[in-house]
């Protein structure tokens, strides 16, 4: 970087850090840090909950991998990547279900009520590796913006932005991370306008939006595979489910459904950087956002690492709270059956700051962030017949075990490069992971309902038996 954009660039960073700690309020109690409520009790407002799931879901990462596929298959990989937001919407009338029919305060609860503590415990071994992946593959695109891997100001900017948002989340907890969000919000709203400001008048309209072709070797068989991982997707996000529990039923399921239609727009329209880096012969290296604001120039440039480093800070706070309410609330009141009393602020602190180190090692090492969303939500495939299908039983922890961990092995064998190429749908890039995903989601539904139909089987021959006798 030259002097001046250098400083243009560290000083937003500082002063970023600065500001969101002078404005996040600090929680006095429990309730507040690991809850989000204030000082007296009161719930998070609608307003305030729909901005924070809005934003808290626009991950950098995604925001930049979605205009990595608008540059890769034009609209229809912008349309795919953002079919990801629709799973906010899922996720929400699926705990609104939860919670009016169930009383369920939390998904672990839920989870232990239907399926047993054990089922609750790989479900909240599955989280907690899914919140550890959040750490790097958000620092790691602001890290971006300041140099390559490797350089000292990459590792720097990253660190550095780590310390701030650990700073104020550390502050606050939860309900400073739902705070925080609503001001990242509209700071995030208005330099994606500003970008596109600089970028749609450099294209013609109506070619920007019909770049692309819906074959399965275009992009298609990913939209496919954001269809069909929306049922299972969002359940294993904490960020995300740990609000459907903050407020009162109908006015969560309504701050769902407009966050989710307002991420899936946001997240499209972003998707436009990337057709506009195909459009115009920009060579990208995996990074379509940095390169285009490159190619227009220290105010475009600047405008991207804003965009990048509200939706990484939105993320990366919410992590933290989720952190430190799974390891500091959930998980010992699953183990040790506690009381619902929560523990102190230090409790959650301390998680805070352990994973805040921990959480960037990956970075170091080198990751691919596409990835990060991709093969999670293969893996935890198993998790959509278990909460599309939960109404079914009463009480099978076998269901929930054949289900889960039959995804997990197929996300394994797909890691690593064991599914047979006659699992493919198609001959894109993405063929393989479409079967898995299509195959498996049959698989780990028929393994929800075996134990189902073999109790009933069982029934009747019971009941047979009984009317001979």
């Amino acid at each position: 970087m030259l002097f001046t954009e250098a400083t243009l660039f560290w000083g937003f960073l500082v002063v970023y850090g600065v500001v969101m700690y002078a404005l996040s309020p600090r929680s006095k109690n429990a309730a507040s840090f690991y809850r989000g409520a204030d000082d007296k009790g009161n719930p998070v407002g609608q307003w305030s909950l729909t901005a924070s799931i809005f934003i808290s879901w626009i991950f950098a990462k995604s925001v930049t991998n979605a205009a990595n596929l608008g540059e890769a298959y034009g609209v229809v990989g912008g349309l795919a990547y953002a079919t990801y937001w629709l799973s906010i919407p899922v996720a929400g009338y699926i705990i609104y279900l939860i919670r009016t029919q169930t009383g369920a305060s939390s998904l672990q609860q839920f989870l232990t009520s239907r399926f047993g503590r054990l089922a609750s415990l790989s479900f909240a071994a599955a989280i907690l590796i899914r919140l550890y992946n959040e750490v790097w593959s958000n620092t790691a695109v602001v890290g971006g913006y300041f140099g390559l891997p490797g350089d000292w100001e990459y590792y720097t900017a990253a660190m550095l932005f780590t310390a701030f948002t650990l700073a104020y989340s550390l502050k606050g907890g939860l309900r400073s991370s739902i705070f925080t969000d609503a001001i990242q919000a509209v700071v995030f709203v208005f330099f994606i306008g500003a970008v596109l400001f600089l970028i749609v008048p450099a294209n013609d309209t109506s070619t920007m939006l019909s770049t692309g072709a819906f074959r399965l070797d275009a992009g298609a068989d990913l939209l496919l595979v954001a269809g069909l991982q929306i049922f299972s997707y969002p359940f294993h996000d904490p960020v995300l489910t740990d609000r459907g529990f903050v407020n009162k039923e109908k006015t969560m399921l309504k701050s769902f459904v407009v966050a989710g239609l307002l991420g899936f727009v946001a997240v499209f329209v972003f998707s436009l950087v990337g057709v506009h880096a195909q459009l115009n012969g920009i060579a990208v290296n995996g990074n379509a956002p940095a390169a285009v604001g490159q190619s227009l120039g220290l105010a475009a440039l600047f405008f991207m690492s804003v965009v990048m480093m509200t939706s990484a800070g939105s993320t990366l706070d919410s992590t933290f709270s989720s952190l430190s309410k799974s390891l500091a609330v959930d998980l010992p009141q699953l183990i040790q059956r506690a009381s619902g009393r929560m523990p102190s602020i230090r409790v959650g602190a301390v998680v805070m700051i352990i994973f805040a180190i921990l959480g960037n090692l990956p970075m170091f090492a080198g990751t691919d962030i596409l990835k990060a969303t991709t093969i999670s939500g293969t893996m935890v495939m198993g998790l959509a017949p278990i909460f599309l299908f939960y109404s079914f039983t009463r009480w099978s922890p076998w269901s929930f075990h054949l289900s889960f961990w039959t995804g997990i092995l197929l996300g394994l064998l797909l890691a690593v490069g064991l599914i047979p190429a006659s699992w493919h749908i198609g001959e894109g890039s993405y063929a393989g992971l479409l079967g898995v995903n299509a195959y498996g989601f049959l698989i780990c539904s028929a393994g929800f309902f075996l134990p189902l139909v073999l109790r009933r089987l069982a029934g009747r021959s019971v009941a047979v038996g009984q009317a001979r006798g």
